[in-house]
């Protein structure tokens, strides 16, 4: 039974300020881990691989999906100028509420901007910080780059199936609209700042793992939060894009277990 155990992965929600927050789980390690997702993102289509591969005998993986993403609906997804800050607290309270007292954030894209705002706010309970195809400001050339996949219909067929299966495709049209919108706001403040004054609070290890080959995000990015957060790491990978962890699953899960 327990090899049964080890490899399941348990599906469920649980309520966290307010709203039910849809997460899944897996693993009996004792070091706890949170997988937080990117833009429309959730447990099930960002993190198959680390929910699959991941060392489940040192680690318990939860994968959440943010308010108003995957399967935490509702509430339908809003983007507030705060929507950073509001979700870095409800994946806080959610671990909370799972009785972790101190865990490890692994933060794709959106999810890494969490994840730096979560670190920087909550010292004591967060252990260590991985971050991938985050950034902690938007420029002018990123919100070319973000109008340039506003349209979802324009989308590579292989990336928009599990979405419109997921959302169906209205939502997921409108979602995406509504994220660049929110997303661009940040580029109107003087230095396009989303958190580059929380970096230097971020006391914990962290990893930084940026792909050469990201259309996204450009290296850039990766560069200025690893200056600024003192005795960060970063590894670039060449070949890399921004679903690194997807496509490189094995190299990616293996230098984040020797990390964590």
């Amino acid at each position: 039974p327990s090899l049964v155990r080890s490899t399941s992965i348990t599906s469920a929600k649980i309520q966290v300020n307010g709203i039910y927050l849809h997460y899944q789980q897996t693993g009996e390690g004792s070091h706890a881990v949170l997988l937080l997702p990117g833009m429309l993102g959730s447990g099930q289509t960002d993190f198959g691989p680390q929910l699959k591969s991941m060392n489940k005998q040192l680690f318990t993986i939860v994968a959440w999906d943010p308010r108003g993403y995957g399967q935490s609906i509702p509430p339908s997804r809003d983007f507030p100028p705060d929507f950073f800050e509001r979700d870095a607290k409800d994946a806080v309270d959610l671990m909370q509420a799972l009785k972790f007292q101190k865990f490890s954030l692994l933060g794709w894209s959106d999810g890494g901007i969490t994840a730096l705002i979560a670190a920087a706010k909550y010292p004591t309970l967060v252990h260590k910080l991985v971050v991938w195809g985050a950034n902690a400001s938007v420029t002018q050339e990123d919100v070319r780059i973000y109008n340039g996949i506003r349209d979802v219909s324009k989308w590579s067929e292989k990336v928009k199936k599990p979405l419109e299966e997921m959302y169906g495709h209205e939502y997921f049209a409108k979602t995406c609209e509504a994220w660049v919108d929110g997303i661009s706001y940040f580029a109107e403040k003087s230095d396009g700042n989303i958190c580059q004054q929380l970096l230097p609070d971020i006391k914990c290890p962290t990893f930084i793992i940026h792909g050469e080959k990201d259309p996204l995000v450009p290296q850039a990015h990766a560069e200025y939060i690893h200056k600024h957060i003192k005795g960060s790491r970063l590894l670039l990978m060449p070949e890399g894009k921004h679903n690194l962890h997807l496509r490189f699953a094995e190299d990616f899960n293996r230098e984040v277990e020797d990390f964590l």
